[in-house]
């Protein structure tokens, strides 16, 4: 909402020393978002005066028209002389006033004017266009013509009011009042504590039978609609420069007197209205809902297909107007111009000022995307009780401006309706804001946005008209600690109970993510929404759980309408567009939580506000809410290792995808097995299961390895990209995160090295489990150090498996036989298990 302070000061009278920008820091103290204050003029410099045009001789021998015209400026040029001027446009004739700017002006953007010869005249200055004065657009980007009464001479920058300052105001939803200069006026008048001279204070006459007849068939979608008939316009009148002017300050363009009258009024007053050339309306206007299939053809030149649900103003023939969004066609007002080329110029208007529901107007300018400034105003809340004063308040320009005249008859229908009103106690402003306003500033400042305030200890408050947004005792509170000042409340830390700080799932969560970051993966945060198509990409069975989605009422894009179940999809999406960019040596991570649909759907309650919820009210509500675990998920392309003087790099591979999964099992300090195993989008030669022991069963909680060329290709990834996802809370529950300090012996170790013979298919986990147990306490650590498969030396389908054992006792040095011994039993608990034998 563009706001000029010169209008602004009709209805406040404002500080003379205020500037526009004292006024943006009070409003937006008063919680509104004034983004900008635009000084018009400020680089403009006079003479800038009107003249009339004398002489007009056409140029000839020029690639395009050029005149050379002779204008009287009377004495503003010091001489009385007419003044010389070459000109390209053609908008005007012998006669016309018209605005000009003499040598030593300066024009808006620095444009200094002076005598200067030009096509083989010389030219004393300009006659302007609205361009370049900056006033904005008015429709016909040629040269001002003013009205033929305008003096010769006058100082033309005050006559089309060309400095001012104007505040634009980002209007939030909820604050349709403030869509007007009247809202605007209310808010400064509170901030500066001033009186307000409401424009919607006029005498208005009362609804009587001689009114144009109306019927209204949705009373929920039209709940009042007031109509006036203002008769014999002067098809000569224009609109005058002050109501073009502001029009064009406040953004709009000038069209037609009856059409300038109506946009002035909603500008003014918030009141959206529309004008009926009276001669094409035929019989009863009405109100309805539209038809299936009607067509209508609006204002803008566009044939509508209506929907049932649309809301439409009709005659005898059928819809004349999208109510609340755009008129149509058939009923235009037509203007003198029109009627120079050969139509008739309207006479007769009736006016329509109606309150419209805002949730049918906004779908039904969404559903036809014609966004009009009416349907702006109609979608965010306008005052029902203004209607019948803005249809007066056009009735008394178009009489002024005009010279119509208003017939008696005025037409009102309105559904019966009581006001609004809330009971909300005294003190309850305090409580939220946390400071002590007391009864009477709290009474005083809701009076000051027209409340009615009743009661003690108890308020009994009417709500204004204006504002449909004051629904309840927590809107109320809103408008009393804004109007005090949001600055002026204090800033107090809360003081947690002494031993909280963290849970062991937030503290896990960030010993993961240190130790991935550690580990060179880097964290790439995603959105969590997914589109069900990525799970044929995922190639996941059609059974499989995670196919099952929790779906939201409104996404953010129809084409990810569902809250993810697993990570993998956004971080190969991130890794997507990385590596089209350039970088190919990628390893990303991500924790985060991911969402499973309950098999039983709940209801969430609303949770109190003047207290804290209780552990009934918390548990009622998680058992609404979708379930969400959270998991870890890394994604790795590229080389793992690079290359250099220091040696052979090497790419990133199935076993790094491992690795990482057992990095975070190591923060959570719990044991994770690793199997082979086969699962949607992995490889299935190159896939690792991950389970976790819980009471003696094997769970799998999740995957690592090498993906499958067909995601790859599918999903647009490099070749060879390997992922791990795992479900961290699963890892916590059975993991046991309390530090332990490293036990350091003084004692030497014992390492016994080993290298066994197993069937190819025998996964070197299980061999190591053998040999751990089998060696009892005094091993320290195994690892596996070598892997060898050739067929000529071990046989067909076999492979070779080095481990290096590392034996020590805590209180004693070992012997070679102890150590030999426990050796050979870990070796023959290898080979009852898995048939292991010793290589040779």
């Amino acid at each position: 909402m563009r706001v000029p302070l010169s209008w602004l000061r009709e209805y406040v009278d404002l500080p003379a020393t205020e500037t526009g920008r004292d006024v943006q820091a009070k409003l937006i103290s008063a919680g509104l978002e004034v983004e900008t204050v635009e000084h018009l003029g400020a680089d403009l410099k006079g003479p800038l005066v009107v003249g009339q045009v004398l002489t007009i001789e056409e140029l000839e021998g020029f690639k395009k028209p050029i005149r050379f015209c002779t204008v009287n400026v009377g004495q503003a040029n010091g001489t009385g002389e007419p003044q010389e001027i070459v000109c390209g446009a053609r908008n005007f004739a012998v006669g016309d006033k018209v605005v000009v700017v003499l040598p030593g002006a300066t024009l808006p953007g620095g444009f200094s004017i002076s005598a200067r010869k030009t096509y083989g005249k010389t030219s004393h200055g300009m006659i302007c266009s609205s361009d370049e004065l900056g006033m904005g657009d008015d429709g016909t980007h040629g040269i001002i013509v003013l009205p033929p009464e305008t003096e010769v001479g006058k100082d033309a920058i005050e006559l089309l009011e060309l400095v001012d300052e104007v505040l634009d105001i980002a209007v939030t939803a909820n604050r349709g009042d403030c869509l007007s200069i009247r809202g605007v006026a209310r808010e400064a008048a509170i901030a500066y504590g001033l009186p307000l001279r409401d424009p919607a204070l006029l005498d208005v006459p009362g609804p009587n039978a001689y009114g144009y007849p109306v019927k209204i068939a949705d009373p929920t979608g039209c709940d009042r609609f007031t109509a006036r008939t203002v008769t014999g316009l002067s098809a000569e009148a224009r609109s005058p420069i002050w109501l073009q002017r502001r029009l064009q300050k406040v953004g709009m363009r000038p069209i037609s007197l009856a059409v300038d009258v109506t946009n002035y009024v909603m500008m003014e007053l918030g009141q959206p209205l529309h004008a009926y050339d009276r001669s094409l309306v035929q019989g009863t206007i009405g109100v309805r809902r539209a038809q299936e299939g009607e067509k209508i053809v609006t204002l803008d030149g566009t044939e509508r297909k209506l929907h049932a649900e649309d809301l439409v103003i009709t005659d005898d023939r059928g819809p004349i107007g999208l109510a609340g969004v755009m008129g149509g066609a058939n009923t235009e007002i037509a203007d003198h111009d029109a009627a120079e080329n050969g139509g008739n110029a309207t006479s007769d208007v009736v006016i329509e000022a109606a309150h419209f529901d805002q949730v049918s107007i906004a779908r039904t300018a969404r559903r036809h995307k014609l966004s009009s400034e009416a349907s702006r105003r109609f979608e965010r809340g306008v005052d029902p009780q203004a209607a019948a004063a803005a249809a007066q308040r056009t009735v008394d320009l178009l009489v002024l401006l005009a010279g119509g005249t208003a017939e008696a008859g005025v037409t009102e229908i309105s559904a019966p309706s009581a006001p609004h009103t809330i009971r909300v106690p005294a003190d309850h402003p305090d409580k939220v804001a946390g400071v002590e306003y007391g009864r009477e500033t709290v009474v005083r400042r809701l009076q000051e946005v027209g409340c009615d305030v009743y009661g003690q200890d108890e308020l009994i408050v009417t709500v204004p008209s204006w504002r449909p947004d004051l629904d309840d005792i927590n809107d109320l509170a809103e408008e009393v600690i804004r109007l005090e000042g949001y600055e002026n409340l204090p800033s107090t830390l809360p003081r947690p109970p002494a031993g909280r700080g963290l849970t062991s799932r937030q503290r896990l969560h960030r010993r993961v993510g240190r130790a991935l970051a550690g580990a060179g993966y880097v964290e790439a945060l995603n959105y969590p929404f997914v589109g069900e198509q990525v799970f044929d990409q995922l190639g996941l069975d059609a059974d499989d759980p995670a196919r099952r989605v929790v779906k939201l009422v409104n996404p953010l894009s129809d084409e990810e309408p569902a809250l993810r179940t697993s990570l993998l999809p956004g971080l190969m999406g991130a890794l997507r567009r990385n590596d089209g960019r350039g970088a190919h040596d990628l390893a990303l991570f991500e924790t985060g939580l991911v969402f499973h649909p309950r098999d039983e759907q709940r209801v969430a309650a609303d949770l109190p506000v003047d207290r804290r919820p209780s552990e009934d009210d918390l548990a009622a509500l998680d058992a609404a809410l979708p379930d969400q675990p959270r998991h870890v998920a890394v994604v790795l392309a590229g080389a793992r290792e690079q290359a250099g003087w220091w040696g052979k790099g090497r790419p990133a591979d199935w076993a790094d995808a491992v690795e990482s999964a057992r990095t975070v099992a190591r923060e959570a300090g719990a044991e994770l097995g690793v199997r082979k195993g086969q699962y949607g989008p992995w490889h299935p030669g190159r896939c690792a299961e991950l389970f976790v022991t819980v009471d003696g069963e094997e769970r799998v909680v999740g995957h690592a390895g090498e993906l499958h060329p067909r995601v790859l290709k599918t999903l647009g990834l490099p070749a060879r990209t390997c992922a791990m996802e795992l479900d961290l809370d699963s890892v916590e529950r059975v993991g046991d995160d309390t530090p332990q300090a490293p036990g350091i012996s003084t004692f030497p170790v014992a390492t016994q090295d080993v290298a066994l013979v197993v069937e190819e298919f025998v996964p070197a986990s299980e061999v190591e489990a053998a040999l751990r147990e089998g060696a009892g306490e005094l091993l320290e650590s195994i690892r596996l150090f070598d892997v060898y498969d050739n067929a000529e030396q071990l046989g067909e389908g076999r492979k070779s498996l080095a481990y290096a054992l590392r034996f020590r006792a805590a209180d004693r040095t070992l012997t070679v036989d102890e150590a030999s011994a426990a050796r050979d039993a870990a070796v023959a608990l290898a080979g009852e298990r898995v048939g292991a034998v010793l290589r040779s």
